[in-house]
């Protein structure tokens, strides 16, 4: 922690932004939420959404995320990019390995994020398929729905592919 002391720290808002939540658990679509006056438009999950409306979220979201400043927000968005560099492994192989970990703890905005990123390392459906074999053992059959939705995203990407 010394190492962070000594480092000048970006100045605090005075205000906390305060998020309220619909009955449902999620934050309404107004500008009081969207941060700093702007309004932008809800993020759709799952099946519904694009993979260009994806990426326009992701973008948009790690823009404003990384805009603050946040030492430890930042370091560890920037771990998160350095682990996935080329290594002991490769960046296909590394990628893969998130897959299978984004698959298993049921996230499907990381698991889009990862069926992209192989796709762009070129992995071909045979490989999709033998690691999404390893995400359902280790995960068991509560992953089944992800694994669907997995599978028709990865069909979206090879579809923009041709």
């Amino acid at each position: 922690m010394e190492i962070l002391s000594k480092r000048k720290r970006p100045a605090q808002r005075k205000e906390p932004r305060r998020t309220t939540r619909t009955a449902s658990g999620s934050a309404p679509n107004n500008s009081s939420v969207s941060g700093a006056g702007r309004s932008a438009p809800p993020h759709e999950h799952g099946e519904q959404g694009s993979l260009k409306e994806f990426r326009r979220f992701r973008e948009r979201m790690n823009e404003e995320i990384l805009g603050e400043g946040n030492l430890v927000i930042n370091r560890f968005f920037a771990l998160d990019t350095r682990t996935y560099e080329a290594g002991a492994l490769d960046v296909k192989t590394k990628e893969l390995l998130g897959l299978v970990a984004s698959l298993v703890l049921r996230c499907d905005d990381c698991v889009t994020y990862h069926l992209t990123r192989c796709a762009e390392e070129r992995v071909t459906r045979a490989e999709l398929f033998e690691s999404l074999s390893v995400g359902l053992i280790v995960g068991g059959s509560i992953v089944i729905p992800h694994l669907r939705r997995a599978v028709d995203r990865w069909s979206e990407l090879e579809r923009l592919a041709h």
